[in-house]
């Protein structure tokens, strides 16, 4: 059992039998009346997040959620294929699991895929990937490195907005958790 005064970020818990990932809290204590924690979470099942206030005190059960190191194979009608690296089993992981981290999944990454009761529910990550400009105006003589931008398409369908020397072929380092682009790959 976990008490609100345990909350962290990251936390998976279980509220009327979903499990949520904490994504944010804080600890409210008003000059009358008693405590409070208000919540920002993610629900694993249904990737809503919810914002939510619980009673201080109050108790919930961990979410049995286990974390598998598997790589990105494919994509084909059904879902999305992992490898789990450990056991070299194949997985099928829904598009509602992958959501809009489809959008910075290519062939052999590895990744961080979650489990709830034995089945896929999410996928984690990595902070950075290396994505190839797939779509992009083409870069006009003159045009620096600072100040400005102009929209490019990664090969897996990303839109960002990038500086104007930047042309189709070019690999960038993108930020997954903001969608923004960090620098050029040499």
């Amino acid at each position: 059992m976990v008490a609100t005064n345990e909350f962290k970020k990251g936390l998976y818990i279980e509220v009327d039998g979903n499990p949520f990932v904490i994504l944010e809290f804080q600890h409210v204590k008003p000059g009358k009346g008693n405590a409070f924690v208000r919540t920002r979470m993610k629900n694993l099942l249904l990737n809503t997040v919810l914002e939510k206030t619980f009673k201080s005190g109050e108790k919930f059960e961990e979410a049995n959620v286990q974390r598998r190191v598997m790589q990105y194979l494919y994509k084909d009608k059904d879902g999305y294929q992992f490898l789990d690296m450990e056991s070299y089993e194949q997985f099928l992981v829904s598009e509602d699991a992958v959501g809009d981290g489809k959008l910075y999944l290519i062939e052999n990454m590895e990744m961080d895929v979650l489990f709830y009761n034995g089945r896929s529910v999410s996928i984690e990550l990595p902070n950075f990937v290396q994505l190839e400009v797939g779509e992009t105006e083409p870069a006009m003589k003159g045009d620096t490195v600072s100040g400005g931008g102009k929209p490019a398409i990664t090969t897996t369908g990303l839109k960002v907005n990038v500086p104007f020397h930047i042309k189709v072929g070019d690999v960038l380092k993108i930020d997954t958790r903001t969608a923004t682009y960090v620098e050029k790959v040499k």
